[in-house]
């Protein structure tokens, strides 16, 4: 089998693009960019390869290190996991080209958002999610009302298309002083992996803040992806930290199960250990 950082690397070269490989605290790098220098991204494969889970614990406290000095360097490094890489490739390579800038856009006032089916945002969410389908109450899909110039060079995008899916928990409720409070959950969001949404999140959130009028959404920011800056510009308060989540990888089907209390894994599996999530809240009453 080929090597991650030369598959992404030959899959970039073949839109187009230059690659070099370098190093940054121990770990091998791709550096991306146009040809006319108007563009260069730095990749950050993480192959998988750990099998115990002390060595996984170990790999992602060196990967950790590594971005920390990326990051002191002025860099921000797109993360691609191997099992990412390999179980879902087409979503992957048209993520990576949207980092590079090739996409399709839309606009959110060009757009419809309405409640959709339990089995079309499953189909949306397992297709265009890292993490797929989630429990959930309520389900939104963000639809194009009517296509621009923007979207002409991608002819499937045509008014109609599912274009993103939002997901919300039931809510949590507990009493503050004589009143109750609801919070819910901000479970997925999703939208197709070639189209940028120009205010896409905000949209979904505001049909689901008018029609349930909560007290407070939480949600968290995986921090494989991203440290949450859409959640800061929306309105949302960093509140804390999960701690990194320990993975059983099945190196066959590249699936990734959650190890928990009393679940081992499964025998010839790889380990993996993803960098925790940053949780954020937004505060729509005011209490303590």
């Amino acid at each position: 089998m080929t090597g991650l950082i030369e598959e992404i690397a030959f899959f970039l070269e073949k839109e187009g693009f230059e690659c070099s490989r370098q190093m940054r605290d121990g770990f091998d790098v791709i550096c991306a960019g146009a040809a006319d220098g108007r563009l260069s991204r730095v990749i950050l494969p993480l192959e998988i390869s750990s099998e115990t889970p002390e060595e996984a614990v170990a790999a992602s406290d060196r990967a950790l290190g590594c971005l920390e000095f990326m990051q002191g360097i002025g860099e921000t490094p797109l993360i691609v996991t191997e099992d990412r890489w390999r179980m879902q490739k087409d979503m992957m390579h048209k993520r990576l080209l949207a980092h590079m800038e090739v996409f399709g856009q839309a606009f959110a006032r060009n757009c419809e958002v309405r409640r959709i089916e339990k089995s079309e945002a499953y189909d949306f969410l397992m297709a265009n999610h890292s993490y797929g389908d989630a429990a959930c109450r309520y389900r939104y899909g963000l639809f194009l009302k009517r296509q621009t110039g923007h979207l002409a060079a991608d002819a499937a995008l045509v008014p109609g298309t599912l274009l993103a899916v939002a997901t919300f928990s039931n809510a949590r409720k507990w009493v503050k002083g004589d009143r109750e409070i609801r919070s819910y959950e901000w479970t997925r969001y999703a939208s197709l992996p070639g189209v940028r949404v120009n205010g896409g999140m905000g949209k979904m959130l505001k049909a689901f803040i008018d029609e349930v009028r909560p007290d407070d959404v939480m949600s968290y920011a995986d921090l494989e992806w991203s440290e949450g800056e859409v959640y800061r510009q929306l309105g949302f308060a960093l509140e804390g930290q999960k701690n990194p989540v320990l993975f059983s990888v099945d190196p066959v089907t590249w699936v990734r199960t959650p190890v928990r209390q009393g679940n081992a894994g499964s025998s010839g599996n790889l380990w993996f250990r993803n960098f925790g999530s940053n949780k954020y809240r937004l505060k729509l009453t005011d209490y303590e």
